[in-house]
């Protein structure tokens, strides 16, 4: 028994190290994959599995695999802090989501106060990034970006009595009051201000209410599935008004609610859309997704949340090192212009991503989503 007690203690020695090094570095996405967003965090795993299959078939990171572990957030603040939770118990490193600005905001601290690394590729709530959390980031630009852009689309298009809607999610009401204080500020009257409930089928009395304030252009700031049914809505009702959305309403999803006819020549705020995307990063990756699954990406957050990724491997091989603390300092010291999917990625010290990232579409008679000059 001794002499194998031996021959066992020189083999831990000998090889640990290497057993060690074939740990794989784990990765966590949180996403909802379930619930009125499932499309955004199905996709999400979809460009996350491709991009880690894609590393790893290259030696993954630091000699190590890397490793994917999916959680569901149900697009629920209460679920989602249970997510994270369970994420946090699996030893994962850093963190990819999650798509709505009030499902992260129910998991930054505990992500924060485990040493992880989170990366937010939807949720563009500006006090996400106010808080001082040091391993908090996002590949979305903030509210008030899209708030002074907003502002000036809806100038361009002629709005001078613009009605605001809302859902009262952190999201949605942040980027309502960034605009109504913008357009304010441009001498553009704001006639109406309110939110509905999500979830619910009938807006016609919220509908009925906007049209009574008499507005020439109406700015919704909720998510695609309320922003569907308020075009079909609105348009079984004869009511013939401009209708632009924010950033939330960018998903195909949106037409297939309202129907082509009733979504033709609603106007929408989104970083560039998968198609639309030119550089040679880009183009190499919408080929391998639709490769893989038949179709290119429909959404522009999960290709958001594969820039997370990106930028978190790029960290991890250029500091030699898988601590939040080295990770974090990278992205917001050393990383410059980095050639993401979605454009040059660098951040600030907040975490917030630097640069102009909004462009305006159009859904046209067809229902496909044409970028406007």
């Amino acid at each position: 028994m001794n002499k194998i007690a031996g021959w066992i203690a020189i083999f831990c020695l000998l090889f640990a190290p290497a057993l060690f090094a074939a740990d794989p570095v784990k990765i966590g996405l949180m996403g909802p994959m379930t619930g009125s967003w499932a499309s955004e965090g199905q996709e999400m795993k979809q460009v996350l599995e491709l991009l880690a299959d894609e590393y790893n078939q290259q030696g993954g990171v630091l000699g190590r695999k890397i490793q994917i572990l999916t959680q569901d957030d149900g697009g629920d603040p209460r679920t989602a802090s249970l997510a994270a939770n369970r994420l946090v118990s699996q030893k994962i490193i850093a963190v990819v989501g999650t798509y709505g600005s009030s499902i992260t905001e129910a998991t930054q601290n505990i992500y924060d106060e485990a040493g992880v690394v989170q990366i937010a590729n939807g949720s563009t709530a500006i006090r996400l990034s106010e808080k001082g959390l040091k391993n908090f980031f996002r590949t979305c630009p903030r509210d008030d970006e899209q708030g002074k852009v907003a502002t000036a689309t809806i100038q361009k298009l002629g709005g001078k009595k613009v009605a605001i809607l809302h859902d009262n999610t952190s999201y949605a009401k942040g980027l309502a009051e960034e605009s109504r204080a913008n357009l304010k500020t441009a001498n553009v009257e704001v006639v109406f201000f309110d939110a509905l409930t999500p979830g619910e089928r009938d807006y016609n009395a919220i509908l009925t209410k906007l049209k009574g304030a008499d507005p020439d252009f109406v700015f919704f700031t909720g998510y695609y599935p309320e922003a569907g049914l308020l075009l079909r809505q609105k348009k079984e009702m004869g009511w013939d008004v401009p209708f632009m959305g924010g950033d939330a309403v960018n998903n195909p999803t949106l037409v297939e609610t309202a129907g082509a006819a009733a979504a033709q020549g609603f106007y929408f705020l989104s970083p560039p859309l998968p198609k639309d995307l030119d550089t040679p990063e880009a183009k190499s990756f919408v080929e391998a997704f639709t490769k893989k699954h038949g179709h290119a990406p429909k959404s522009i957050y999960p290709v958001l949340a594969g820039d997370g990724f990106r930028v978190l491997v790029e960290a991890i091989k250029a500091t030699d090192s898988v601590e939040a603390e080295k990770i974090s300092a990278y992205l917001k010291s050393s990383l410059k212009d980095f050639p993401g999917l979605t454009g040059t990625l660098a951040f600030d010290d907040k975490g917030d991503r630097v640069g102009e990232v909004y462009r305006v579409y159009k859904v046209d008679g067809e229902g496909q989503f044409v970028l406007e000059p």
